[in-house]
């Protein structure tokens, strides 16, 4: 293979192969919507499993009401360890999506490990009055995860405490280079160039946030999308508007003139703010803006929805 070969492979290999949603029905946690790519096999596990508060990751991070990252699956409480290893899958990050005390989603995305791979999904806990590493994975971005551990952040600064302060979601652009990310030298050595943060609401009024660094080799996502979600008047959201996206191939998502809005039920952002819930699409180049799949996210503040994230890859 030639070295322009090797570089378009690298640059079309996912940092996460598997995003799936799962929602509460009784007392169980069931499958909702999924992306899998090549690994049908691991799909068609997936689809017949259910989870019981506590039980395998999705309901770890139920019962625990956090976010959970799991680096390793033999041994360990991952249920579907056998199926992961068989797909080349290595790490897991679930987090739950709470509207004040009541679960209405577990989020989990999967990775799969090599000496190429680099991007950074973390979870951040307030402790102290300071953001600190819960835990991370980082692919090949070994250096950036050391810098990361032995990094804290306050209220309003860098990526996560601009997430805390602000209680919504956040993109940073030109990590390597913009003044506004703490860890810029190290991002920059890694690759990384954009940065998704999310606050995850929880019961008992614990602080997490969770960031999403991408790398342009291996992305999270080639495009992001952040939505303001605007209220009727008796309450739950009528509509959504762009409020923020980056694109790493096309030009700007909307102009200056025209506010680009989605109402509900309209597309899978519409969807999102009528039914609650997450929602992952794929092979739908219509729903997916013409990307291979995409996952919209809703935000809660005080029990209702005030945002909604979408990224496609």
């Amino acid at each position: 293979m030639s070295a322009v070969m090797e570089q378009e492979v690298a640059t079309t290999r996912a940092f996460v192969e598997v995003t799936e949603v799962w929602v509460p029905e009784g007392d169980r946690l069931v499958w909702s919507s999924g992306s899998y790519g090549a690994l049908a096999d691991f799909a068609a596990v997936s689809e017949k499993q259910s989870f019981a508060k506590g039980e395998g990751l999705p309901g770890k991070a139920w019962a625990e009401a956090r976010p959970v990252v799991l680096k390793r699956f033999d041994g360990s409480y991952f249920l579907r360890a056998e199926a992961a290893r068989d797909a080349g899958l290595t790490t897991a990050v679930a987090f739950p999506i709470f509207a004040g005390s009541e679960l209405k989603s577990v989020v989990v995305v999967l990775c799969a490990d090599d000496a190429v791979r680099t991007g950074a999904i973390e979870v951040w806990h307030e402790d102290s009055g300071l953001l600190m590493l819960d835990d991370g994975y980082y692919g090949a971005a070994r250096h950036f995860e050391w810098v990361s551990q032995h990094t804290h952040f306050p209220r309003g600064q860098g990526l996560p405490g601009g997430v805390w302060a602000a209680n919504a979601p956040m993109l940073m652009r030109d990590l390597g280079s913009g003044y506004r990310f703490i860890r810029a030298d190290s991002a920059g050595k890694a690759g990384l160039t954009t940065g998704l943060g999310l606050p995850v609401a929880v019961p008992g009024g614990k602080t997490y946030v969770l960031t999403l660094l991408s790398a342009r080799g291996t992305p999270i996502a080639q495009r992001f999308e952040l939505w303001n979600a605007r209220k009727s008047r008796t309450g739950p959201a009528r509509d959504a508007v762009l409020a923020d996206g980056i694109c790493q191939r096309e030009g700007p998502l909307w102009d200056d003139e025209n506010d680009r809005t989605v109402a509900t039920w309209e597309g899978p952002i519409g969807q999102v703010l009528g039914s609650g819930i997450p929602v992952v699409k794929y092979d739908n180049p219509v729903l997916t803006a013409g990307y291979a799949s995409m996952v919209a996210v809703p935000i809660y503040r005080d029990g209702a929805i005030a945002h909604v994230v979408a990224w496609y890859y």
